[in-house]
């Protein structure tokens, strides 16, 4: 299937072909630059005329103090710093831009038409002079549809049997993998979902299970705590009735032992005082504290010096028994 491209160009002396001699491609981009990029060329002023810096005009009406209040120092400087902010930020987007990527090495990318058709590029124009004369007050014909001339060479291509892209049969593969592995990830999600299901379905019986359970412990734990109250106050009011009857009997022993006791008190307390010696007879105190202490001391002392007198005479005798016994023991001897 040939491709071919037509170039004609019809003017006023025919019809020709135009063609020109090989010339280098100017190294310029394919658009514009941006347009910070354009700001930041102009900046560098080289008459000082269109530099910003410089005044012009009356210069002593700078100093009129205006009728609004100036502007905070900081504030403008952080609207200069948000300025300032958005001007990199937008330079930072205009560089991240796709664009198109460098030619691989031994090529240059060249700028191409991708109109309807081809025009020569030149940097003369075409000028001609023409004349001509009318007839007065006649009306303008209607304008003619503007069709853009054709220039350039007549290009013809052969693109043999299956050189070109075959859509149905290069897209086939990729579509099967596309479509397997979206139902694979379709299956699974719904595996996903199912036992999420599942899960949360078993949770829930869970959670009433445990719910019910946790109604039934509390309402055990009620009822043992009301049977302890019980107990324990059936208990308090049996160790009461069992303390008032303790007080009871202790009052009733007390006051039968008191009857008891009071009833012999008088001719007791009589004869404890008599025991005492709070009662007594001045003769019988008399020998008991004088004559009874006086005859003990005699009788001591006349103990004592018998005693003493036995002692020296068991001496004495010991003494001369001794004596006697070895003088014989020397007769014996000799």
């Amino acid at each position: 299937m040939p491709w071919v491209v037509q170039a004609q160009q019809e003017t006023q002396s025919g019809i020709y072909t135009f063609s020109s001699s090989p010339r280098a491609i100017l190294n310029r981009s394919k658009y514009r630059e941006p347009i910070t990029e354009q700001n930041d060329k102009h900046a560098k002023y080289g008459n000082i005329m269109y530099d910003r810096r410089v005044v012009r005009g009356n210069t002593y009406a700078q100093y009129i103090l205006p009728a609004t209040p100036q502007p905070d120092p900081s504030e403008l400087r952080r609207q200069q710093e948000a300025r300032r902010r958005a001007i990199e930020r937008r330079r930072t987007k205009e560089q991240l831009r796709l664009r198109t990527p460098e030619p691989v090495e031994g090529r240059k990318h060249a700028d191409v038409q991708t109109d309807l058709y081809l025009l020569e590029l030149s940097d003369k124009i075409d000028e001609s002079s023409v004349e001509c004369q009318t007839d007065a007050f006649l009306d303008r014909p209607t304008t003619p549809l503007f069709i853009p001339v054709k220039s350039g060479k007549d290009v013809a291509t052969q693109i043999e049997e299956g050189e070109l892209f075959d859509f149905d049969v290069e897209v086939r593969p990729m579509l099967e993998v596309l479509v397997g592995k979206t139902v694979e990830q379709a299956l699974l999600e719904v595996m996903e979902e199912e036992e999420l299901a599942i899960l949360r379905a078993q949770q829930r019986a869970f959670e009433e299970l445990r719910s019910a359970e946790l109604v039934e412990v509390q309402r055990l734990e009620e009822q043992e705590r009301r049977r302890r109250e019980e107990k324990e106050r059936r208990i308090k009011q049996q160790r009461e009735v069992l303390q008032k009857e303790k007080e009871a009997a202790e009052k009733i022993a007390a006051q039968a032992f008191a009857k008891q006791y009071l009833s012999s008190l008088l001719p007791h307390v009589y004869n404890m005082l008599r025991d005492s010696g709070f009662f007594y007879d001045p003769v019988e105190r008399d020998v008991e504290t004088g004559f009874l202490p006086w005859l003990m001391a005699e009788v001591n002392s006349t103990l004592e010096k018998r005693y003493v007198a036995r002692t020296v005479l068991d001496t004495l005798i010991r003494d001369v028994t001794q004596q006697r016994l070895e003088a014989f023991q020397q007769v014996e001897h000799k």
